[in-house]
């Protein structure tokens, strides 16, 4: 017990990361696979149908992110356009790409840090697309959020000083195909990204920033990683309400 509470007390340079995590089943990623799922078929009933959802989904119609048409007053779209999908290959593609990106980063930031990474990548992504995207445009979909956890995991990657050639490859080829595939929103992959990595920063790099040696404690280093977190997420609500504001 006194090791237990001397570890506790002990400085610390190295990341913080959940090691009790690590043998869990990664129970924050498969219940947003489940949300994000639940709502695609709550939409497909709802339109009776997988084609012109937009048209004849109110749910749709209601939580995606919509620019140019005086909606942006309407910030729950902010947090439900992150949730929606426009057909069974747009969620399942992302789906997959949340299982094989988010398992792994969630045991190695533990269920809550990994949660808020994932929150502040998607709205990160919805305020880029507010503040940088074109008007009279439908945004939906979670990639802005999974572009959020692909930049904290570049950021975990080179922290650790792992091998980042595989990373930084699927990566480059996301870009790629942002750029290249009609229709996806490059800029909610911006923001997300930008966001997410910003968020694994703020836990990894940020304590031992601001924190003297000898105050890097766990307790001290969790605490200003959370206030990094929070701060960032205050950030992309700003931009994403107060360019809505500016815009209405």
């Amino acid at each position: 017990m006194n090791e237990a509470n001397a570890t506790a007390r002990v400085r610390t340079d190295a990341p913080v990361v959940d090691d009790s995590a690590a043998a869990r089943r990664p129970v924050v990623t498969y219940g947003l696979i489940a949300v994000n799922l639940a709502a695609f078929i709550a939409v497909v009933l709802q339109a009776g149908g997988t084609s012109n959802l937009l048209l004849k989904s109110s749910i749709m119609q209601q939580g995606a992110l919509v620019t140019g048409l005086g909606l942006e007053n309407e910030y729950w779209r902010l947090l439900t356009s992150g949730f929606l999908h426009w057909s069974i290959l747009h969620v399942a593609m992302n789906m997959i790409s949340l299982y094989l990106i988010g398992a792994d980063l969630e045991r190695v930031l533990g269920p809550a840090r990994y949660l808020a990474v994932y929150l502040i990548g998607l709205f990160g992504g919805s305020a880029a697309v507010v503040a940088l995207g074109p008007e009279l445009a439908a945004t939906a979909g979670a990639s802005g959020a999974i572009y959020g956890l692909l930049g904290a995991l570049l950021i975990v990657v080179i922290r650790l000083k792992l091998p980042a050639t595989t990373l930084i490859t699927v990566i480059v080829l996301n870009v790629v195909l942002s750029l290249s595939i009609p229709g996806i929103s490059i800029w909610a992959h911006f923001g997300g990204f930008v966001f997410g990595a910003a968020s694994a920063a703020a836990i990894i790099w940020l304590p031992v920033k601001v924190l003297p040696p000898e105050k890097r404690t766990y307790q001290q280093v969790t605490r200003v990683g959370w206030i990094g977190l929070v701060a960032l997420l205050v950030i992309a609500l700003a931009i994403g309400t107060g360019f809505a504001a500016a815009i209405g």
